[in-house]
């Protein structure tokens, strides 16, 4: 979980500056190119992580086999990708207009954690805390945060997704400003939509053949000798249900 946190804080603003100067001053070699896909991999890296110890920390759960895993990584890889080339295309456009969206996209992801009333943390303090962070990871990726089906929640978020995606390529388009002419414009764009096509694509693939239908079953306590070992169960299930579900 932390190393999630110190990704998407850390680790994903590092990787739009490395892209606005690739984009920006046009200057392109290996170590650049080295820098940018290795960020990628390793946001990418840290979401299967929680994902594969999420899966060995809940009972009942399926261990992550290789084929469900590799789909998954495509997923997480190509959408995440597709979204950060998107942001940093409008934020070439216009810095204000860029800061603006993630502030709007942040509000929407902090609501709806708020909404989903989660208890993650002892504390209301730490509670917002982990409110806050989860409304920037939103703002890059789906997380389910509550034991709840998630399939209209999903197909909403990268609905939404796809359509600021298209939106900022047509106001290119539209304004063809100069940077239009560079050939990183045209290979970032490419990407853009192809990691865009094939993420949705693996997405649909994971979700309706490997993503597992229940994330733990209920335990039995009765047969226990003075219900002690089903309290015990019921309160460790308990604390792996207010982790994050993806």
């Amino acid at each position: 979980m932390l190393r999630v946190f110190k990704t998407f804080l850390e680790t994903t603003p590092q990787l739009f500056v490395q892209i606005y100067i690739f984009m920006e001053h046009g200057k392109n070699n290996f170590y650049q190119y080295a820098a940018i896909i290795m960020s990628f991999c390793g946001i990418t890296f840290s979401v299967i992580d929680y994902q594969v110890s999420l899966r060995k920390s809940l009972p009942d759960k399926d261990e992550f086999h290789v084929l469900p895993k590799l789909v998954y990584l495509f997923y997480k890889l190509l959408t995440i990708t597709s979204w950060i080339l998107s942001i940093s295309l409008i934020t070439l456009l216009s810095f204000r207009s860029s800061v603006i969206l993630l502030i709007f996209l942040w509000i929407c992801g902090f609501t709806w954690t708020l909404k989903q009333h989660t208890t993650f943390c002892k504390s209301k303090k730490m509670e917002y805390l982990y409110r806050t962070v989860v409304g920037i990871i939103l703002i890059f990726t789906f997380f389910n945060i509550k034991r709840r089906k998630t399939k209209v929640c999903i197909s909403i978020y990268y609905a939404t997704h796809t359509v600021v995606t298209l939106g900022i390529l047509f106001v290119y388009m539209f304004w063809k400003p100069s940077i239009m002419k560079e050939i990183h414009f045209t290979i970032v764009t490419i990407l853009t939509i192809l990691s865009l096509v094939l993420g949705i694509i693996f997405l649909v693939v994971y979700y309706r053949r490997f993503h597992p239908t229940a994330y733990g079953r209920p335990q039995a306590c009765s047969d226990e000798v003075d219900g002690e070992a089903g309290q015990k169960d019921r309160v460790k299930i308990g604390r792996f249900q207010n982790f994050i579900m993806q």
